[in-house]
């Protein structure tokens, strides 16, 4: 790969140290830059137009980055020019008025309530007892119990917490039955927690501590959930030790955290129906997303959102 124009760097440097970007999303922008730099070797930052951003995304389509991808790059690039023009006396954004194809709209299956149920009660294995086996079961019941986003559930802390420059983004709040959550576009919400979830977190929080590893960080000594080896637990360890115990309890299909979270939303819409609820908890800003989600007919949770919002401001006969 190679480097990138000192302004792109000073952009990712930006959305590290304020914006708080992840690394694998950072490391996903560097490539994305590096794109727009392979498609126009030799082409100054401040000479780019949208002709230049329209090609590139031609070119990039042509050598096979599927929808997604392109869609990802174009919102780098957006993202970069929007923060320098203003800087490099650029009258617009080149990127600002082009579009990538189409994204098919596609998730993971959800599980039945069968078998969400035997992956959680564990039919054949022996209870949870060990460290790592009651912060795995932690885990699984709270992504089903609150429909959390992967990130969601990695970025919890076990208490709130403030000292030492950190500050909890989301939390448990054990008492009140709830996890205060940090999630997409800045939003926080509440979720609550089911009584299998409070039980395996009860179960987990005084093994918690065998986790840590000689001195700490504030943000490692706040995680609820952690590695083996004493950090806040990484999003690909949560996916393989689901995958595993999908596995040991003979699950016929791939689980993937996602797949937990579709399935908290279709199992709730199925026993209440209340599509705002499910909006609610999901962290969802529009119903069509809820409607993706759910695989339910638009019309039915048009009328069910009709039913249920108190403002939806339409009349039935």
């Amino acid at each position: 790969m190679h480097p990138l124009p000192p302004p792109m760097e000073q952009w990712l440097a930006h959305l590290q140290a304020h914006r708080r970007y992840s690394p694998h999303t950072l490391a996903a922008y560097r490539q994305d830059l590096n794109h727009l730099g392979q498609c126009h070797p030799g082409l100054a930052l401040d000479r780019c137009s949208e002709s230049h951003i329209r090609q590139a995304v031609a070119r990039l389509h042509a050598q096979g980055l599927k929808p997604r991808s392109l869609a990802r790059a174009l919102a780098a690039w957006r993202g970069f020019f929007q923060w320098w023009a203003p800087a490099a006396g650029l009258d617009a954004n080149p990127a600002a008025g082009v579009r990538a194809p189409k994204v098919p709209r596609s998730l993971p299956k959800a599980l039945s309530v069968d078998q969400a149920q035997a992956l959680l009660d564990r039919p054949g294995l022996p209870e949870p007892s060990t460290p790592i086996d009651c912060r795995d079961q932690a885990m699984f019941e709270v992504l089903y119990s609150s429909g959390l986003r992967l990130s969601e559930l990695t970025s919890l802390d076990w208490r709130y917490t403030r000292r030492d420059g950190y500050e909890s983004v989301s939390w448990l709040q054990l008492d009140e039955r709830e996890a205060v959550v940090h999630g997409k576009g800045g939003k926080t919400r509440s979720v609550p927690l089911g009584s299998k979830a409070v039980q395996a977190l009860e179960r987990w929080l005084p093994l918690r501590t065998r986790l840590l590893q000689g001195a700490s960080d504030p943000d490692t000594d706040a995680a609820l959930f952690l590695g083996a080896r004493g950090k806040r637990i990484s999003p690909r360890v949560v996916q393989l030790q689901l995958d595993r115990l999908a596995l040991k309890v003979g699950l016929p299909v791939h689980v993937h955290p996602h797949g937990l979270r579709h399935s908290f939303a279709s199992h709730m819409l199925q026993s209440a129906q209340d599509l705002r609820a499910v909006q609610e908890m999901l962290g969802h800003a529009n119903i069509s997303t809820t409607q993706i989600y759910t695989r339910l007919d638009f019309q039915h949770l048009a009328k069910v959102y009709d039913q249920a919002h108190p403002r939806a401001g339409r009349k039935r006969d």
